[in-house]
């Protein structure tokens, strides 16, 4: 089982940080998308919450402060679930639908993270 809970944090922090990495290379195209959901201050925000899912993910991946991990992916998650994908503001079908399934996947992805608060630490393979 341990290897399957290693697999689990490679899978789910590899995202992450992979998430973060994108907000750092992709930065511009972001911070478009961001300013155009009113968000104040949108390359702050994309460079922030750029380094709150990169140390999210490599607490989780590595299994290192791991409920610090868990607060600054709860800090992204949260906001960017309810204010970049409010999908019931949108008014166009397709858009209202691609919003809605990133709004249901980070509530998907905020259960998983809050569920690794329960598993006794030190974690099997970490550092």
């Amino acid at each position: 089982m341990d290897y399957l809970f290693l697999i689990s944090r490679i899978l789910l922090g590899g995202y992450f940080l992979m998430s973060g990495i994108n907000h750092f290379t992709k930065s511009e195209m972001m911070t478009g998308y961001t300013a155009s959901k009113g968000f104040p201050f949108p390359k702050f925000a994309v460079l922030g919450t750029g380094i709150l899912l990169a140390l999210g993910g490599l607490g989780i991946l590595l299994g290192m402060y791991v409920q610090w991990a868990v607060l600054a992916l709860v800090v992204f998650l949260i906001p960017t679930t309810f204010i970049m994908h409010a999908f019931w503001k949108a008014t166009e079908p397709n858009m209202k639908m691609m919003e809605m399934i990133q709004f249901m996947k980070n509530l998907a992805l905020l259960g998983a993270v809050l569920a690794y608060l329960f598993i006794p630490l030190p974690w099997p393979y970490s550092f």
